[in-house]
């Protein structure tokens, strides 16, 4: 496997999730192409690490591309909530969840998750998932649609985006990202056609969040992570945008006021990618890395 994602804040990952112990178990719950688990497995050579992803076919690839660690890492197929719901496979030191969408899928996957190609409109993560993309796009009705736009693609021209996917897909169906983004960019103002993002930008996020219910996930996941930490252990998030970049200090927040003292906030403002980082990576510019640590000291009851 030749990777094509560059592995984000690699430097503050391992300087703020460090674990305390050689033989430490980390879970890398958004695995995609393994930049962030074979960091770990490279600077910490007794560490044993559990990677989790849903897309099996990136996981496959990972599982692959990781094999030179197969004694000290395992690949788990599945939903990072669903997996850490039902959790069974010894105390995680660290768990790291990386929120960014790998390179593979906007360039490889073939799923219509980039809008600057032709591709089906699928935007599923779990290959094997019920919903997707040409579904919403094609069925929704147009109230329903302008409120996912506006809601998960923070999209201030929601209405007009509805209302010109419903005309269009009563000419014919919407089949491809290719298409959709050119009912998108025809649908708003000609002077905010032209700005720093596509104008497809925010109303392909939107479908992706719904598609893959990631908000409902990573709210599901604040809730299960925290307490299977062992005491010293770290949480750490990073974010891309400003949905799920809230519900992480909300929920990072309420643990460190409500919890008696048994989880604290690490850092209260995001952590970013350095200058240097983001003029070989400009992906990264968005990134916000937030950390949780779980308390060593146990709190009476």
């Amino acid at each position: 496997m030749i990777p094509i994602h560059t592995t984000v804040m690699a430097n503050e990952v391992l300087s703020q999730l460090a674990p305390l112990r050689p033989d430490a178990l980390i879970v890398d719950g958004t695995l995609g192409e393994g930049g962030h688990s074979i960091l770990f497995l490279k600077n910490f050579p007794k560490c044993r690490v559990i990677g989790i992803d849903a897309d099996r076919i990136i996981g496959e690839k990972s599982k692959n591309r990781l094999s030179p660690w197969k004694d000290r890492f395992r690949y788990i197929q599945g939903w990072s909530d669903d997996v850490l719901e039902n959790w069974a496979n010894g105390i995680p030191d660290i768990i790291l969840m990386d929120l960014g969408i790998s390179n593979y899928h906007f360039k490889e996957s073939g799923r219509g998750f980039s809008f600057k190609l032709d591709e089906p409109l699928d935007m599923r993560f779990d290959v094997d998932g019920k919903i997707d993309a040409l579904n919403l796009v094609n069925s929704l009705a147009e109230n329903e649609l302008s409120e996912l736009i506006y809601n998960y693609g923070e999209e201030r021209f929601s209405q007009r985006i509805a209302r010109a996917i419903v005309r269009e897909r009563l000419k014919k169906k919407i089949q491809n990202s290719r298409q959709l983004a050119a009912v998108v960019a025809k649908s708003i103002p000609i002077q905010s056609r032209h700005k720093r993002i596509h104008a497809a930008t925010r109303t392909f996020q939107a479908l992706r969040i719904a598609v893959n219910s990631e908000l409902d996930r990573l709210s599901r996941l604040l809730r299960f992570a925290p307490p299977l930490l062992v005491r010293g252990g770290r949480l750490g998030i990073i974010s891309f945008h400003s949905l799920e970049d809230r519900l992480v200090k909300r929920a990072y927040l309420a643990l460190d006021s409500k919890s008696g003292g048994e989880f604290k906030v690490v850092n209260r403002k995001p952590i970013r990618p350095g200058d240097e980082e983001i003029s070989i990576n400009p992906s990264s510019r968005g990134a916000k890395f937030r950390i949780l640590e779980k308390q060593i000291v146990e709190v009476p009851g």
